[in-house]
This record gives structure tokens, C-alpha cells and sequence, in this order.
């Protein structure tokens, strides 16, 4: 399908920092490189001590057990999976300076509001790991203190590796989380992306976790892999992703540090309610529209529902009772809003907690071609898209479900091409956020309703 051209062709891409790199086991009895002195399990020993033609730095992916040239592909320039090797160094260009001298924070490259996020943190450094190494295997792999000694040897074992500190990425959820520390924001320093700072130039954060592994992948999910582990791509990864989004939004909303003196950190709301032309011109005309999903009140900054939006699709479809409680607190959260800062965060605190429930519902269900079609119908025929944000969101979300179908034997490939057209009309209807038309994109979509429905 094309996933990662079209993305990019979207304008979302920004500095991508998705989850990646899959640290596998090396073929048993082969020699390695020695492990860096010293360093507990909690210490990260940076990129060279995973390099090596006998680890993960082959210039061709020839291994036995996993490719071995994985650090090549991390550090590929002309591809978004290389994007993680770069975090560091784009603090050091032109549009990195630019937003630290506007936010008078310095050199980027040194600013520790930037670090969490394009770098490993400072205090858990050690081995070899350097700041220019960006966001590094262990950035999303854990910090390989206690098993990178181990982890190659005869009768090591994923489930041994996890033990000691490697991260269990192929469960969504772990995964989800890991990505979401810096794809949204966690409560750590400088592992959040402020108002402040996309006003200073910062890209605006967005997150998908299926189509961002997916741009991430550095490794085969071949029959060896299948019996190591038992990663979940597809609808229940981009499913779980999007129900622990809303949940760390929402959860960090409640947060009494996120805030902005007397006024609520921005960075939650919909960017494009407020960023929209004025006009004095007694002619002129709103151009906002009622969302039906947040109640319908007119001049108020509305959360950015985005993830919400896509939530309910998957919840209508697979589980109805969560589904029916996602929607009472989701109808409830927007209508405190404007009421009341602490009768808002209990209510944030209420749809959290569904979401936290319908990540686990997801992560322990298998889901059919009958499921998939649900969920894609109930995102293609949705009367929630006023905005740019879940506009762009329900595209990814469309080429996502369509990719899973043919890539899990669910669809036939030629069929899905056919539907092609209709879905780049519709990525052409959010290329630029400031001249999307709500009736146009929701036009493109029904046409992409229209083909999907031939898949039946």
C-alpha cells in the first residue's frame, strides 16, 4: 500500500520517533563483540556496543537468526526508519536552533527541555552511549545493562532478556508506551512538547503506533521471530495505540504541572479551532463547524478528540458495552471542560480509565476479517471530521486497516489497489492543515467508504 510514502506525502512526519530497533538474539556459538565495562542494568551502553559485523552492523542482513545489519538500517538517511539516528544532530540544525533561541533556552543540542526525547537521558548514560547517538537501540529497547552480555549466548531466551531489563516490545501495550514518551509526552524532563514550543516552530505532535512501526521496522517477523515471540501488528496494534493515547493524554491533562499560569496548557486542545482566519467583514462567515462528539458548544477551545474519535470506531465494532461507557465519558469530559478545571480532570480520569480498559480488551482479542471491516466502516462513516486533526488521524487509521487486511491474507491485493485513488484524494484533502475543507475531505472519504464496501 505504500504506507510510508503517503504519510510522508501528508506533512506529519516531523521528527519521527517511533518505536524501532528489534535487539534480537544472535546466532548461537558465533563470536561477538566484548561488552562494555562496568554499567548496572539500568545503564545505557550506547550504540557502538551493539555494532559489529558479528552483531547488528553487517552492510547486508545475511544473519542466521535475525539480519544483523540493523544498525544500518537505523542509520539510513534516505528512509524514515533512519530518522531515530538523527534526533540528536537536528538540535544542531538551522530549524532546531531557531526554536531554542526563540524559547531562550540556548543551544539546542544542550537544552535539557529537547534531551528526553532526542537523546538518551543524561543520567542513565555510561559504556560507550554518547549524546550524538540520538535516540539509540536502547531508547526504546531498554537499558541493556544487565542483559547485553547475555543475550547472545547459547540457551538465552526472549522471555530471559525481558527478565533483565530488555523491553517486551512486541506487546503492544509496552510498546505503545515506550513510543508514547515521546510521540506525546510523559511526566519525565524534557519528555514534553509544550504550546510554547510549537508556537517557537516545533512540529506538531502525532502518533500512530502501527504505521509508525511499521516505518520503524528494522527486523523480519519470519518463522523464527513468530516462534520467539508473537509480536501483533496490524488492527490490534493500531487499535491499542490508539486507546493508550487517549489514555496518557488524558492522564497527563490531569497533571497539576501541566498548565500555563492562568492559563491550560494548549498543547491538549485541537490546534486548528483556535488557528483559523478572522475576519471583520460583516460578510463573513465561521468557518468552524458543530462536532456532534463534543456536544456542540460554539467558541470554546476543544481537547484534540483525535484518538477519541478512532477509539469509538474500534469500541463500536468489538466491544459495545466499553463502547456505550466511552462515549458517556467522552460526552461528559468535553462538556466539563468549560465549566470546571477539577470536575474536568475526574472526568478525564473516568474516560482514562476506559481507555485503560479497552487497551487491555484489545491487546487480548484477535481480530477477524468481520472485525476489521467493522472498524473500518465505523471510521469511513463518521460524522466527527470538522477538523484537520481527526481528519488526518481517520486517514492513516484507513490506510492502516486496508494494509492489515492484505497483508493478513483478508483481502485480496488487486481489489484494495483499486481503492487507492479514492484514499490519496483523501491524504491530498490534510496535505496542509491550513487549507483543509471539511466537506471536501468528508467527500473523499465517503468514496473511500464506497470502495471498502466492495470488499465485502
Amino acid at each position: 500500500m505504500g504506507g510510508g510514502s503517503v504519510f510522508r506525502a501528508v506533512g506529519l512526519m516531523g521528527v519521527v520517533m517511533a518505536c524501532a530497533l528489534m535487539l534480537m538474539s544472535v546466532a548461537a556459538g558465533r563470536a561477538v563483540a566484548a561488552p562494555p565495562a562496568g554499567g548496572g542494568s539500568g545503564v545505557h551502553q550506547g550504540v557502538a556496543s551493539c555494532a559489529g559485523s558479528t552483531c547488528h552492523s553487517r552492510p547486508v542482513g545475511t544473519g542466521l537468526v535475525v539480519r544483523q545489519n540493523e544498525l544500518i538500517t537505523w542509520q539510513d538517511p534516505s528512509s524514515p526508519a533512519g530518522l531515530h539516528s538523527h534526533a540528536w544532530r537536528a538540535l544542531t540544525e538551522s530549524r532546531g536552533q531557531a526554536i531554542a533561541n526563540r524559547l531562550g533556552l540556548g543551544p539546542a543540542q544542550n537544552a535539557k527541555a529537547c534531551l528526553g526525547c532526542h537523546a538518551d537521558p543524561a543520567d542513565s548514560r555510561g559504556g560507550r552511549s554518547q549524546l550524538s547517538d540520538g535516540v539509540g537501540c536502547e531508547g526504546c529497547h531498554g537499558a541493556a545493562g544487565g542483559w547485553i552480555a547475555s543475550h547472545y549466548v547459547v540457551g538465552a531466551t526472549h522471555a530471559g532478556n525481558v527478565a533483565k531489563g530488555m523491553k517486551a516490545l512486541e506487546d503492544p501495550r509496552v510498546r505503545a508506551n515506550v513510543c508514547l514518551d515521546c510521540h506525546f509526552g510523559s511526566a519525565r524532563p524534557g519528555q514534553f512538547v509544550t504550546h510554547q514550543m510549537m508556537a517557537a516552530g516545533h512540529p506538531r505532535v502525532a502518533f500512530e503506533l502501527d504505521l509508525f512501526s511499521s516505518l520503524q521496522q528494522h527486523y523480519d517477523q519470519d518463522a523464527d521471530y513468530a516462534k520467539r515471540k508473537a509480536y501483533s501488528g496490524g488492527v490490534k496494534t493500531w487499535a491499542v495505540g490508539q486507546a493508550l493515547a487517549l489514555d496518557r493524554a488524558l492522564t497527563l491533562y490531569g497533571d497539576p504541572s501541566k498548565t500555563n499560569g492562568a492559563f491550560p496548557e494548549l498543547y491538549f486542545f485541537d490546534c486548528h479551532a483556535c488557528h483559523r482566519q478572522i475576519s471583520d467583514d460583516p460578510k463573513a462567515r465561521p468557518s468552524a463547524q458543530p462536532n456532534p462528539g463534543r456536544g456542540g458548544q460554539v467558541g470554546l477551545v476543544p481537547f484534540n478528540d483525535e484518538n477519541m474519535i478512532m477509539l469509538a470506531a474500534a469500541a463500536k465494532a468489538t466491544s459495545p458495552a466499553l463502547a456505550a461507557r466511552l462515549d458517556a465519558d467522552s460526552r461528559a469530559f468535553h462538556a466539563a471542560l468549560p465549566r470546571d478545571r477539577a470536575e474536568a480532570v475526574r472526568a478525564a480520569g473516568r474516560l482514562a480509565e476506559t481507555s485503560r480498559q479497552l487497551g487491555q480488551a484489545f491487546a487480548g482479542r484477535s481480530f477477524g476479517r468481520a472485525d476489521t471491516m467493522a472498524i473500518l466502516e465505523a471510521v469511513l462513516s463518521n460524522d466527527r471530521y470538522t477538523d484537520y486533526i481527526g481528519a488526518a488521524q481517520a486517514v492513516m487509521a484507513a490506510d492502516t486497516l486496508l494494509n492489515a487486511m492484505v497483508s493478513s491474507g483478508q483481502a485480496d491485493r488487486g481489489t484494495v489497489a483499486r481503492i487507492r485513488p479514492a484514499l490519496d484524494r483523501a491524504y491530498r484533502e490534510v496535505r496542509d492543515p491550513n487549507s483543509f475543507r471539511p466537506e471536501a475531505f468528508r467527500q473523499a472519504l465517503q468514496q473511500v467508504a464506497q470502495g471498502a464496501r466492495s470488499l465485502r
